[in-house]
């Protein structure tokens, strides 16, 4: 019993220490049982908060655990069905199709449509977005693997036909593949948890679509080997896309005729369905599922005709069933694939986000993109155990997830449990798919890609900078391949950004009639500017830069030689000191020769001479004016920045300005600041900027309040003015 009265009084004791401070201010003491009773509310309420903020982070981590238990089964189960079992019709041909550009067995095309589906569904925070394969992405890991791992390297011996033991080939190349995928998940979850999503900002939209076009000039030329039936290298260094057509009309004449007819009979009837589609979309619950119906018919005929055995063309080949065993990647791959796998994990996610910020923003909800690089990351991290390639975004899919009504990441799911079926069970019914079917489906589907050539025109009437970023992307990787191209356009895109600064707008503003608005008097006649007053506006940062260009395009502006001014003025005020120290000097010679004289003469020059001088150094200021110089005055005394675009300034910038505000009060014309950013201002009383001679009372909240505040004062300081030169 004791013991427990101990420990209550020790929590009592505790407990009344934390609420001393009631009692410093006049309150009651608390008592024993009261102070209990608090400490362990607080303490319930402070566990109860970081209940809920664990909950918070962990839903925000694992979007799923929030949506999936609030899922409306009647309003949206039915759609998201019907959605995910068109998704995975759509699927199946992608993924054996694109498993082909990133030069692995087409049986890893299916398992890159299910292990990554599945991992997204629970990270992910798109609803719409149908994640997997996808033609842009598979070229660029084709380009690595089919350069590190070439063809020739498994030329079979003693051989003239040059047969390719396909099996070491392929094999290697699955390696490559996972290990590549490995490290872009990597990439991308590490760039998740340190907050990198904004990097998607450097990569505009320019620079996307001219890269995407590009890249879908690379797909398509990689694809015509199969389409021909001609048993070509890839290559991935510069120019490898010119090389390559080069090397393919050089073997023009070995075309095999079956698989020539296959290709340009599938193609047609691909392209041909996809346009019915487009035009009669909104007539039919789900689009016509031409790819899987072409899988099918050119399977079966194939199969019937030994197409393989009779004419030589090429098909797919074992597709195992069953799932694979998870395998940790090859470390000794990394070196050789990091940089490519950086471009992919930055290109996979641009093209992600873009699309799930567009449907995000049509249905009317917010995905987060550090959390979609993490659930992107965690797909193609988990994918590369299993040997997947690394996975995106694919646009056509995801446009039939969302028109077909699907409305959450079930239907994703949906979709990948069909493709698990084909996995297990359906596989090997696609043995004898021929591969030019896989390189037409490849081909049709990039027909979206190829109406990008029309932001050229749209760029040419609306931005020429944006032109000139769209041509540099798709030029340079056209000639300089994938990785490259892409950091060659980054590179110029960022450039562009430096060189507009550069190339600012400035104007001189006036006001707009009876009103407190400024704008440029070139744009309406209903803008005049102030008499007396320049403002001076400026629409960007003011840093290392471009600070020169400031301080002159300001000048220009004043319609005044600034610089020659106050030279002028400096030489005028050398030219009086010259001038008073003679007559000083002559003053002295005259007052020696007095002393010569007799006293009184001496003394009746001396106080004559001396109030000469002193009447000669009265009369000049110790600040000689313009107009006491004998120099034109200004038309204006006062002059106003308009700070309300200048984003940043940095300490090059504020010397520049602090130069400004000496500068043009040597010629007697007042400078102040308006509409300046907090940031802005800050960065400036960091700098020490109003020290001295400048204060903060020449800051004013806007243009207006600065007009106004000088114009209340222009008749006073006039006739100041006037008093003053009289």
């Amino acid at each position: 019993m004791e013991n427990k009265e101990m420990r209550f009084r020790d929590v009592a004791y505790t407990v009344n220490r934390s609420v001393l401070h009631e009692q410093d201010l006049g309150g009651p003491a608390p008592n024993p049982t009261s102070s209990v009773r608090s400490f362990f509310g607080a303490a319930k309420r402070k566990l109860r908060c970081s209940v809920s903020a664990a909950k918070h982070i962990l839903f925000q981590f694992i979007p799923i655990l929030h949506w999936l238990p609030r899922y409306p089964v009647k309003e949206w189960l039915l759609g998201d069905i019907v959605s995910g079992v068109s998704v995975g019709i759509l699927q199946l041909p992608q993924g054996l199709a694109y498993a082909l550009l990133a030069g692995v067995p087409p049986v890893f095309g299916l398992y890159s449509s299910f292990f990554p589906v599945m991992v997204y569904s629970i990270f992910g925070t798109s609803r719409h977005v149908s994640i997997g394969s996808f033609a842009v992405v598979s070229i660029m890991i084709g380009s690595v693997t089919e350069s590190l791992v070439p063809n020739d390297n498994f030329i079979l011996p003693g051989n003239d036909s040059l047969h390719i033991d396909t099996v070491a080939r392929d094999k290697a190349r699955v390696e490559v593949v996972a290990a590549m995928t490995l490290l872009v998940g990597l990439f991308q979850i590490i760039l998740g948890l340190v907050q990198f999503g904004f990097v998607v900002t450097y990569l505009s939209e320019p620079l996307i679509r001219g890269y995407t076009t590009a890249a879908t000039i690379h797909v398509t030329v990689s694809q015509l080997k199969h389409i021909f039936g001609l048993p070509l290298s890839e290559r991935s260094q510069p120019l490898s896309l010119i090389l390559s057509l080069i090397s393919l009309f050089r073997r023009i004449h070995r075309t095999n005729i079956g698989t020539l007819v296959i290709g340009l009979v599938s193609l047609t009837c691909l392209f041909a369905v996809k346009e019915v589609n487009q035009r009669l979309r909104g007539k039919f619950p789900m689009p016509i599922p031409i790819e899987l119906i072409v899988l099918i018919i050119s399977t079966g005929i194939s199969y019937g005709i030994n197409l393989h055995e009779k004419y030589g063309v090429g098909i797919v080949g074992d597709i195992p069933t069953g799932l694979v065993t998870p395998m940790v990647p090859k470390a000794e791959f990394f070196a050789a694939v990091v940089g490519n796998a950086f471009a992919i994990a930055v290109v996979g996610y641009t093209i992600t986000i873009s699309l799930a910020k567009m449907f995000a923003m049509k249905h009317g909800y917010k995905v987060d993109s550090n959390q979609e690089l993490i659930a992107l990351g965690f797909s193609n991290l988990v994918g590369s155990f299993f040997h997947c390639f690394a996975v995106t975004t694919s646009m056509s899919r995801t446009l039939v997830q969302e028109s077909t009504g699907g409305n959450t990441q079930v239907a994703g799911t949906v979709s990948a449990l069909i493709i698990l079926v084909i996995i297990l069970k359906a596989g090997e019914l696609f043995t004898c798919l021929p591969r030019a079917i896989l390189s037409a489906i490849v081909i049709a589907n990039l027909k979206g890609m190829y109406k990008q050539f029309m932001d050229i025109p749209v760029l040419w009437r609306t931005n020429k900078y944006d032109l000139l970023i769209w041509l540099v992307a798709f030029l340079s990787t056209i000639c300089l391949n994938m990785d490259i191209g892409l950091a060659v356009s980054v590179v110029f895109g960022l450039f562009t950004v430096t060189f507009r600064s550069q190339l600012p707008h400035y104007s001189i503003l006036g006001q707009v009639f009876e009103t407190d608005l400024y704008r440029d008097p070139e744009e309406s006649s209903m803008v005049k500017e102030i008499s007396g007053i320049k403002i001076f506006h400026w629409n960007t940062a003011i840093y290392f830069a471009n600070a020169e260009l400031y301080s002159k395009a300001l000048k220009t502006k004043m319609g005044v030689n600034v610089d020659k001014l106050i030279e002028k003025k400096k030489k005028a005020v050398m030219k009086r000191k010259k001038g008073l120290q003679k007559v000083i000097c002559l003053a002295k010679n005259i007052l020696a020769k007095t002393q010569m004289g007799t006293g009184l003469e001496f003394l009746t020059n001396k106080d004559g001479m001396l109030g000469s001088l002193r009447t000669l150094s009265e009369t000049i200021p110790n600040a000689p004016t313009l107009l006491s110089l004998g120099l034109e005055k200004l038309d204006f005394h006062s002059l106003i920045l308009d700070f309300s675009a200048v984003s940043f300034i940095d300490t090059v910038g504020v010397k520049k300005l602090k130069n400004i505000f000496e500068e043009f009060r040597e010629i007697e014309v007042d400078v102040y600041l308006a509409s300046c950013p907090t940031s802005v201002f800050r960065q400036l009383e960091h700098s020490h900027f109003f020290k001295g001679s400048i204060g903060k009372a020449s800051v004013f909240a806007s243009v207006h309040d600065a007009v106004s505040y000088l114009s209340s004062g222009t008749s006073e300081s006039s006739s100041l003015q006037e008093i003053t030169e009289i």
